[in-house]
C-alpha cells in the first residue's frame, strides 16, 4: 500500500485530521472517526503533557490492560502519566491518590482481574464543591488530559467535569487556590473514555471491556453445573448479571444450549409458566437428563413485574415436581483473569485513548474509543450515552421491539438465532417422527476438513437443526472424505447433536487433506450416489482449497454444480476471506493461559526469559495476538523478516529491561514456521549465551495443547450463527437453482462460497474470487489485517523504540456491507 510521508509522520497533523473528518461515517445514528492504530507517529511527540488515568464504577476484567497501555503509550510519546487511585474519590481527595506511574509499576498487571488502581463510588464528585477539589488536585499536577475507564455514569460525569472546567478554574483562581500561570497552563481539559462494563450495555461499541471475560465465567459455570445436573436429572436456574441489559444471559444461553432464557429486552408471553413446563416435560420425555435456564437479574414480564430465579424454581417444582436448584453467580462473573480478547481490547483501547488525547484541541468534544469490527474508532461520548439511555427509555415504555433494535444488529441476530435453535424439535409437518428424513426430499451434506478446532461442533449442531426445520435431510460425512468414499455416511437427527456446542475437537471426525488427493471423479460419483443437493464444509485452509477444487471441476462433473458453503474453522486463522476463523479464539486463550502459568513458574527464580513456540503454520496470527495478550517482548513470525540484527537487538532490550527497569521475566514468542534457520532451539541457545550473567533462558513448545480445551463462548456463538446463516444461503440457492425435474444445478460462482466475517459483517465470497488473494505456497492470505497490531505490541514492550509503523502487509479489504452484522 503506497503512502506519502511527511517528515516523521505519513501525513501532517492537519492533513490527517482533515482526512479523518472526511472519513466520518454514520453507523446506527452514531458518528465514528477512524483511530490511528497502525499509523506512524513520532517518539516523544507528547513531551510536556500530563495524562491522568482512573477506573470508576464497577470493575471489569481487562481494565488493568487498559491502564498499562495508557502508561506505556504515554511514556512512548514522552508524556507524564499519573495513576488516580480509587476513581473520582481519589481525584477529590488528592494527595497520595494521585501518583506518577512508572514503567515497572505497570508490569505484571495485565493478567490480573479487577483494577489495581482501585474504583469507588463518589458522592462528593456529584456536587460542584467536590468537582472543584478534583480540579485543584489535577491542576497541581499539571494534568489536563484524562482517560476515564468506566460505565456510562462515569463517562457522563467526566463530560460534565470537562464542560465546567473553565468555570472551576476561575473560581479556584479567585479563591487563591491556584496561580494565574496555572490557570493559563491548564486552560482546558481533554477527556477520552473507555467503556469498562461486563454487561456490554453501552451503545457505540461492539464489545465493552470485561464482557468477554464475564461470558467465560458464565459458560464455565454452566459447563460445571451440567455434569452434576445430568447425574441427578436436575433442573438448574442460573441468575446472571444484567440489571438493564440481557446480553450476558442471551449469549450465555446461546453458547450453552440453555433450554430457556429470561432477559429484560424480550419478556415472555403471559402464559410463560405453562409454556416453560410443557417444554421441559417434553425434553425429559425424549431422554434429556438435565435442564438449564438462564435468567438476567433484571428480567421482567411484559407488565414490568420482576421474574426471579426463585420464582422460576417455584413454578417448576410445583408443576413438574422436578429437583430444581438455583445458582446465583453474582460477582463471580466479575472475577478471575481477563480473557485474551479483553486483554487485547484493553490494550488497543488504552493506546488509542492516548493518541486521541494528543489529537484533541479545546474545541474537540469528549469521545469514547471503541471497537467497530476489527478497527479502533472514536465516537462522540454523549451521542453514545444518549443512545444507551434511549434503550432503557424504550423498555420503560414497554416498547421491547424498539429496545432490541436499539441494541444493534448483533443483539438482534443473537436473539433470532437463539429463538430458532431453542425449539424442541423440527416442525412435524416437515419431518417424520425420527427427525431425520424430511418432506422436501432434498439432502444436504456436512463434513469437516483439516485439523480439529473448537467451534466446529457448534456449527454442525446449528446447521443440522436449522436444516431440519426447513425440511431437509442432513447427511453427516464422518472422517471427512474417508467417510464419504467408504460409506461412513449417516443421517443426523435433532437429538443426535444435543450438547455438541460445548465439546472441543470434531465429533463428526476430520482429516487434514484436500479433495484432489482422493480424486475428484470418485468424490463426484459419491455425491451422485447420495443425491447431495448442497454441501457445508467446516474447516481450515484444506476446506477452502477443496471447495475451490470442486468449483474448478464443475465443467467435468455435474455433481459439483450444487451450492457449497465453507465455514472457516482453524486455530491458525489463515483462511482468506475472513478476519476470524472458528477455533482461533479458543486457541488464543489456551496460549495466553499457558504463558501466564509459564511466567508464574519463575516466581522466586529471578531474571528468566521464556522462548515459546506457537502453532499457526506460516501464519503469525497466534504468535502476534498472544504476544499482545501475554505482554511478550517480541513475537517472530513468517510475515516479517527475522534476522540476526533483530535477535541481537532483542537480547540487548531484555538486558536493559532486566538490569535498569527492574523487570524480572521476559517472554519471546515464535511462530513454528517463522524462519527455517532461526529455529526455536537456535533462539534459545542464542539468548542463553548472550544473556549470561543477566538472565537464564527456557524453551517451551506448546504443540497440540493449543487445539484442545473447551470452546470459548465466542467460538460457540460464532459457529452457531455462521452455520445458521450458511444454511439460509444454501437453502435459498437450492430453491433458486432447482429445475423442473427437481434437480439442483448451477455453475454460477456465487454458489461455491466461503462465509467469513469481514470487519463486522458476515459476507459470502465466491472461492474463485479468493484465489487471487491467496498465497497457496504458504497457505495464508496475501493481506492480513492483524499485522497492523504488531507496532502496538512492540511499543507496549519497549518504550524507547523510535517508530510506530506497520510492518509486513497492510490489510486492504474494503468494507462489504451486509445488513446482518455479527
Amino acid at each position: 500500500m503506497a503512502m506519502e510521508t511527511d517528515g516523521v509522520f505519513m501525513r501532517s497533523d492537519r492533513e490527517r485530521i482533515f482526512s479523518n473528518r472526511n472519513a466520518l461515517s454514520r453507523k446506527d445514528s452514531i458518528m465514528t472517526e477512524s483511530g490511528r492504530e497502525g499509523q506512524e507517529l513520532a517518539w516523544g511527540s507528547g513531551m510536556g503533557k500530563a495524562i491522568g488515568v482512573f477506573t470508576s464504577g464497577g470493575d471489569s476484567q481487562g481494565m488493568n490492560s487498559s491502564v498499562r497501555a495508557v502508561v506505556r503509550m504515554g511514556a512512548y510519546l514522552g508524556c507524564k502519566v499519573f495513576y488516580i487511585k480509587e476513581g473520582y474519590q481519589g481525584m477529590v481527595d488528592g494527595g497520595e491518590n494521585i501518583m506518577e506511574a512508572t514503567w515497572a509499576s505497570s508490569s505484571g498487571i495485565m493478567q490480573m482481574g479487577g483494577t489495581v488502581i482501585g474504583s469507588a463510588r463518589c458522592k462528593d464528585f456529584r456536587e460542584r464543591g467536590g468537582r472543584m477539589k478534583a480540579a485543584e488536585n489535577l491542576v497541581k499536577n499539571n494534568i489536563t488530559n484524562l482517560v476515564v475507564i468506566g460505565g456510562d455514569g462515569s463517562l457522563t460525569g467526566a463530560n460534565l467535569f470537562r464542560k465546567e472546567w473553565a468555570e472551576l478554574l476561575d473560581d479556584l483562581l479567585k479563591n487563591g487556590c491556584i496561580t494565574q500561570q496555572q490557570r493559563t497552563d491548564c486552560s482546558h481539559l481533554n477527556i477520552v473514555g473507555l467503556v469498562g462494563s461486563i454487561d456490554n450495555d453501552f451503545c457505540g461499541t461492539d464489545m465493552t471491556i470485561g464482557a468477554d471475560s464475564a461470558l467465560h465465567r458464565i459458560v464455565e459455570a454452566v459447563d460445571c453445573i451440567a455434569t452434576t445436573a445430568s447425574s441427578h436429572q436436575r433442573c438448574f436456574v442460573l441468575e446472571v448479571m444484567g440489571r438493564h441489559c440481557g446480553y450476558l444471559a442471551l449469549v450465555g444461553a446461546l453458547a450453552t444450549e440453555a433450554d430457556w432464557v429470561f432477559i429484560p429486552e424480550w419478556p415472555p408471553e403471559d402464559d410463560w409458566e405453562e409454556t416453560l413446563c410443557k417444554k421441559l416435560a417434553a425434553e425429559r420425555a425424549l431422554g434429556q437428563r438435565l435442564n438449564i435456564i438462564l435468567v438476567a437479574e433484571g428480567a421482567t414480564d411484559k407488565k414490568g413485574n420482576a421474574i426471579t430465579a426463585d420464582m422460576i424454581k417455584r413454578v417448576i417444582t410445583e408443576k413438574l415436581k422436578y429437583d430444581t436448584r438455583v445458582t446465583v453467580l453474582g460477582h463471580v462473573q466479575r472475577g478471575g483473569k481477563p480473557t485474551a480478547f479483553d486483554r487485547i481490547l484493553g490494550a488497543r483501547m488504552g493506546a488509542e485513548a492516548v493518541l486521541a488525547l494528543m489529537d484533541a484541541t479545546p474545541d474537540t468534544p469528549a469521545c469514547v474509543c471503541s471497537l467497530d469490527g476489527n478497527q479502533t474508532v472514536r465516537v462522540p461520548l454523549m451521542e453514545c450515552v444518549e443512545r444507551t439511555q434511549a434503550v432503557q427509555k424504550a423498555m420503560n415504555e414497554k416498547n421491547f421491539d424498539e429496545a432490541v433494535r436499539l441494541r444493534g444488529k448483533s443483539f438482534q441476530n443473537n436473539l433470532t438465532t437463539y429463538r430458532m435453535l431453542s425449539k424442541l424439535r423440527p416442525p412435524k409437518e416437515k419431518c417424520d417422527i425420527s427427525g431425520t428424513t424430511c418432506a422436501t426430499g432434498k439432502k444436504l451434506g456436512v463434513m469437516c476438513i483439516g485439523a480439529p478446532a473448537c467451534g466446529s461442533n457448534a456449527a454442525v449442531r446449528s446447521f443440522v437443526r436449522v436444516a431440519l426445520t426447513k425440511g431437509y435431510t442432513v447427511l453427516g460425512f464422518h472422517d471427512s472424505f474417508d467417510g464419504l468414499l467408504y460409506g461412513n455416511v449417516k443421517p443426523m437427527s435433532w437429538t443426535d447433536v444435543h450438547g455438541w456446542s460445548g465439546i472441543g475437537g470434531s465429533l463428526l471426525g476430520t482429516k487434514k487433506c484436500v479433495g484432489a488427493k482422493y480424486g475428484m471423479d470418485k468424490i463426484a460419483e459419491k455425491f451422485k450416489e447420495y443425491d447431495i443437493s448442497g454441501l457445508l464444509i467446516i474447516g481450515g485452509f484444506e476446506a477452502y482449497h477443496s471447495a475451490l477444487q470442486m468449483a474448478e471441476a464443475r465443467n467435468k462433473h455435474d455433481a459439483f454444480c450444487i451450492p457449497i458453503v465453507v465455514v472457516p474453522c482453524t486455530i491458525s486463522n489463515n483462511v482468506p476471506g475472513t478476519d476470524f476463523s472458528l477455533g482461533a479464539d479458543t486457541a488464543l486463550n489456551e496460549i495466553t493461559d499457558i504463558c501466564d502459568r509459564i511466567k508464574q513458574s519463575a516466581t522466586g527464580t529471578k531474571r528468566r526469559v521464556f522462548i515459546v513456540e506457537t502453532m499457526g503454520g506460516y501464519c503469525g496470527y497466534l504468535a502476534t495476538m498472544s504476544g499482545l495478550a501475554g505482554g511478550a517482548d517480541a513475537a517472530y513470525i513468517f510475515e516479517e523478516d527475522v534476522n540476526v540484527t533483530k535477535l541481537r537487538d532483542d537480547v540487548f532490550h531484555l538486558k536493559d529491561k532486566i538490569v535498569n527497569m527492574g523487570v524480572q521475566r521476559g517472554l519471546i514468542l515464535r511462530n513454528e514456521n517463522a524462519n527455517s534457520n532461526y529455529t526455536t532451539d537456535f533462539i534459545e541457545h542464542l539468548f542463553s549465551e548472550e544473556g549470561k550473567g543477566v538472565f537464564t533462558c527456557r524453551k517451551n513448545v506448546l504443540g497440540h495443547m493449543q487445539q484442545g480445551g473447551m470452546p470459548s463462548p465466542f467460538d460457540r456463538n460464532f459457529g452457531t450463527k455462521m452455520a445458521a446463516k450458511a444454511l439460509q444461503y444454501m437453502s435459498d440457492a437450492v430453491q433458486q437453482n432447482m429445475n423442473a425435474s427437481g434437480k439442483v444445478f448451477s455453475k454460477d460462482p456465487s454458489t461455491v462460497v466461503l462465509l467469513g466475517m469481514q470487519k463486522r459483517h458476515l459476507t459470502f465470497t465466491p472461492v474463485e474470487e479468493l484465489k487471487k488473494m491467496t498465497d497457496f505456497e504458504h497457505r495464508i492470505p496475501k493481506d492480513q489485517w492483524w499485522l497492523n497490531l504488531r507496532p502496538l505490541m512492540r511499543i507496549l514492550a519497549k518504550h524507547r523504540e523510535k517508530a510506530y509503523m506497520t510492518e509486513g502487509v497492510l490489510a486492504g479489504v474494503d468494507d462489504i456491507e451486509d445488513e446482518d452484522n455479527i
